[in-house]
């Protein structure tokens, strides 16, 4: 069971969460956000103050890798259209009856780190297949360190990257145990990864993205699938583009929910950082399985 970080978001000043935000987004570097932090730190200095914000994996495991009511493991995925292959984390319940749907699980812009991989692990225990791609496999995959992966997805080519979660999500509907339905669920980067591939791809079964900016609005007349969107009310850079993806949703006649939930940050399901909000994320968590329930549970 994992234990919520020591602080919480309202410890911090809110410039400073703003200045950690535009970091881990890479709008700002290490030394910028030093500099200017300085004067909303508190009782902290700037390098305490990003030391104490940054994920401390040690939190967020409530699902061990060797729980034994799971099966997990790595493996490769060949995608000709992207990078040419991508390595991930499966996970399945050990006693499947029957054909269980799937999920795909993507990650923030950190690859796949051990909080995802956890997730996966969350996801798996609620009856369903799980997927957790690593985006920077072809950079030599997840480094072990949160500044390091940050650098290397910059290096990424989107469109390759991209290819390589249309490949995934396609072999996850012909899985022998799979039901052929399939859904994405993911967070930040992955939330607008989520928002992209329900544009692209006709036979998504459901798509939950966790505060991630809209996709191109002119695709959104091609979405096909029910969509269950979390938002965060303090994030300025993701909110921004919600009033016309929300028009554009509408127009085109499409399913849709959205929750925007009071007082909380960006990240704020992330329970490795002082982010997490616990009411918020557990709500966010029961709604997506519930939406999930609803969408995945019918064969295709």
């Amino acid at each position: 069971m994992s234990n919520p970080p020591k602080h919480t978001a309202s410890d911090f000043h809110p410039e400073a969460l703003r200045l950690f935000d535009q970091f881990v987004h890479g709008d700002i570097d290490r030394r910028t956000f030093i500099s200017k932090a300085g004067r909303f730190a508190g009782a902290f200095t700037a390098v305490g103050l990003l030391e104490t914000l940054t994920p401390k994996f040690a939190y967020a495991q409530r699902i061990a890798g060797n729980d034994g009511r799971i099966q997990a493991q790595y493996v490769e995925v060949e995608s000709p259209k992207g990078y040419g292959k991508v390595r991930g984390y499966l996970v399945k319940p050990v006693n499947i009856t029957g054909k269980l749907p799937a999920v795909l699980v993507i990650h923030e812009n950190r690859g796949l780190n051990p909080h995802i991989e956890d997730i996966a692990r969350r996801v798996a225990l609620e009856n369903f297949i799980a997927f957790a791609p690593d985006a920077l496999t072809p950079l030599g995959g997840y480094p072990g360190d949160e500044d390091a992966a940050r650098e290397l997805f910059k290096k990424l080519d989107q469109p390759k990257t991209q290819e390589d979660f249309v490949a995934v999500f396609h072999w996850l509907a012909q899985l022998p145990e799979s039901n052929g339905r399939v859904g994405a669920i993911g967070f930040c980067y992955g939330g607008s990864l989520s928002n992209l591939l329900a544009t692209r791809l006709p036979t998504l079964a459901a798509a939950v993205p966790f505060y991630g900016s809209a996709p191109p609005l002119e695709a959104v007349p091609a979405i096909k699938s029910p969509l269950l969107i979390h938002f965060a009310e303090q994030d300025e850079r993701v909110n921004a583009s919600w009033p016309p993806y929300e028009q554009a949703l509408k127009s085109a006649g499409k399913a849709y929910q959205a929750y925007q939930y009071a007082g909380t940050q960006h990240g704020f399901n992330n329970d490795t950082t002082p982010r997490y909000d616990e009411a918020a994320a557990t709500l966010a968590w029961q709604r997506s399985i519930d939406f999930f329930n609803q969408h995945l549970r019918t064969s295709a």
